[in-house]
């Protein structure tokens, strides 16, 4: 199938953002206004990015049970992710073979997959185990319909789906990001809450406001701002599917820090932070005794819907206060976000304007820099 043209407008925004990551970091600025305000630009990544990479949905320990599901998009394709009958993690598209109603939402246990419209069911493999009165139809054989099978991956405790049936495997393009974190054994926290939202942003605003600390002192003055020590982070360049950056604090909460049954981490890693965005939408906050995520997935160029989860370190799990620490963290993370909120929807506002234009960055802003370069690496890859 041919690419569909681009016009002049967002080549030339496609362009000046290949231009600005040909700059070393010194030099860097970020990304023109218009990265985050075209409709034609947003069109392109949905086309050449997220039809292609890896999509985190989720985190496996919250599909417990057979028939434990979650549901998401990929681009304009809605999905389910469920566990079958042997607990095997399986997705596939969430659209019914009859008239094409979307089957199920939100989260949730069925037995089988029922359409809310003409009540055709699915087994939980995707198989067409039931079609009212379709028997009577000479040409209709039940057999031959199944729910179109989605990749899906495991990595780290975290599900991951493509519409790629070339994209390497998660762990391939991860390999490295194991090796740095494998310590921490990520595979085994477990998610203690999870919430949906919709803010009034762009997704790249949101997913680069994660990358950077620069703007903890400011825009969270009244909450974790001044336990922020900017002198003492480290931000290394990142790899082609992800960057990160250190924290190395003493936790105003016991779960910030190993529990002492914790025999994993040594030394300094036991009350190292480490912040992950797993290109393009997966952002954690990993520390030796939680963690938190986000996962975003744009809704249009404005809007962005937010997967926002959090749990705790197996130590912590059967811990007799665990509960209370990680109620004060809630509290704490739902003031951390809404100042984030404010922060973001102000940039998104702001990059509307006819005089905006991008400023250089800091050398705590290196997260960005590498995202922004995956960004124009990926346009037009596909």
């Amino acid at each position: 199938m041919a690419k569909p043209a681009r016009t002049i407008e967002v080549q030339a925004l496609v362009e000046e953002l290949q231009a600005g990551c040909e700059r070393s970091f010194g030099h860097a600025r970020s990304m023109p206004p218009g990265a985050y305000t075209s409709p034609e630009f947003l069109s392109l990544e949905e086309r050449d990015i997220f039809q292609h990479e890896w999509l985190c949905v989720g985190r496996a320990s919250a599909l417990k049970t057979p028939g434990d599901y979650l549901t998401a998009h990929i681009g304009a394709q809605p999905i389910v992710v469920l566990r079958d009958e042997q607990m095997q993690l399986k997705a596939m598209s969430n659209v019914c073979l009859h008239r094409m109603s979307v089957l199920l939402e939100g989260r949730g246990n069925v037995r089988r997959i029922i359409c809310p419209y003409h009540a055709w069911n699915y087994s939980l493999d995707g198989e067409l185990r039931g079609a009212p009165l379709m028997d009577r139809q000479e040409g209709f054989c039940k057999e031959s319909y199944k729910l179109p099978a989605v990749r899906c991956e495991e990595w780290q405790g975290w599900i991951y789906v493509t519409l790629d049936e070339n994209a390497p495997p998660v762990e391939e393009q991860l390999t490295e990001l194991s090796g740095l974190i494998g310590a921490y054994g990520m595979s085994d926290y477990i998610e203690t809450f999870y919430e949906e939202h919709v803010w009034d942003t762009n997704w790249k605003i949101l997913a680069e406001n994660f990358m950077e600390s620069y703007h903890l002192p400011m825009l969270h003055r009244a909450t974790v701002g001044p336990h922020s020590r900017l002198e003492e982070m480290e931000c290394p360049p990142g790899s082609p599917a992800f960057n990160y950056h250190w924290i190395t604090k003493e936790a105003s909460l016991p779960i910030g820090n190993a529990h002492p049954d914790n025999t994993r981490l040594t030394g300094h890693w036991r009350k190292t932070t480490a912040l992950l965005a797993i290109y393009p939408t997966h952002l954690v906050t990993l520390t030796p005794g939680y963690f938190w995520y986000l996962v975003l997935q744009p809704q249009g160029v404005g809007r962005v819907h937010i997967r926002f989860g959090g749990g705790l370190a197996p130590e912590f799990i059967s811990d007799p206060d665990a509960n209370a620490h990680m109620a004060a963290l809630k509290t704490l993370l739902d003031e951390v976000n809404a100042e984030d909120k404010r922060g973001v929807e102000a940039v998104f506002r702001g990059v509307h304007a006819p005089l905006a234009k991008p400023g250089h960055l800091s050398h705590l802003e290196r997260p960005n820099y590498d995202f922004a370069r995956y960004l124009a690496k990926k346009l037009g890859e596909h």
